[in-house]
């Protein structure tokens, strides 16, 4: 047996898919899951061998949802967004459907999961990616969802004080504390408001209304001292954009 998780919001969208695999008997589904938060549970219990997930879903997206797994099943998206918006990651899933689903495409989805599990490859999702294309979609980064712990927090954009560069991984520093996201700087320089958040050093994104105050450290560079009361490094470019921003 197949094991198999649907996750999307809309009943009507889980009940066609349950109808198209009750044609393919061999596909045994475990669970049917509301929303990001459901899926991730169900897929840490069941180990499914394939979920069909949606993507705009309330409390976390789709997108969302894959960067909390640590081990990720084959996914077949369901989504309502035009063709354009996913056909450049369509290699990176065993597929997508558009919704309203068609028997034929359905069916040739099946067969193409069918040809990869048999395979014993599982697809990696560029979950990176795909968000970006989501947030472009949105024309702004409006909350980071990480795991702590057991717990997943989603904090809003608004509660990011700064970010650092930790190895392959980003410090989110907020009043609440400081989380680890997988996640390049550069993505969230080109994701956050240019207007709010300045990449001040390589190493560091800062929020400008945050800053206390700024000192010279050594030849063009300069430290500044936070609200929260952490101290961020500032390199000559990034002094330079800075100044721009906060017109000095």
């Amino acid at each position: 047996m197949i094991k198999t998780i649907l996750i999307d919001d809309e009943p009507l969208a889980r009940s066609m898919v349950l109808e198209y695999l009750q044609q393919h008997p061999e596909f045994q589904v475990l669970a049917e899951c509301n929303d990001g938060f459901e899926g991730v549970k169900a897929i840490q219990q069941h180990q499914p061998d394939l979920v069909f997930l949606d993507i705009q879903m309330p409390k976390l997206t789709g997108f969302e949802m894959l960067e909390l797994l640590d081990q990720q099943p084959h996914i077949i998206f369901t989504t309502a967004f035009d063709e354009y918006a996913l056909k450049a990651f369509e290699k990176n899933a065993v597929d997508y459907l558009l919704k309203p689903i068609r028997p034929d495409r359905f069916q040739k989805a099946i067969d193409k999961f069918k040809a990869s599990f048999q395979a014993q490859v599982t697809p990696k999702i560029d979950t990176e990616k795909l968000q970006e294309s989501m947030e472009e979609e949105t024309n702004a980064l409006e909350r980071v969802v990480v795991k702590n712990g057991t717990q997943i927090k989603i904090i809003p954009v608004q509660q990011i004080n700064y970010l650092e560069a930790y190895d392959d991984y980003v410090k989110i520093h907020t009043n609440e504390g400081m989380f680890l996201k997988n996640k390049t700087m550069s993505s969230f320089e080109k994701q956050l408001d240019p207007k709010q958040y300045v990449r001040v050093h390589r190493s560091f994104i800062v929020k400008v209304d945050q800053l206390q105050k700024i000192e010279p450290m050594e030849k063009d560079s300069y430290i500044a001292t936070l609200l929260s009361g952490g101290k961020v490094n500032i390199s000559k470019s990034g002094y330079a954009r800075l100044k721009q921003i906060i017109g000095l």
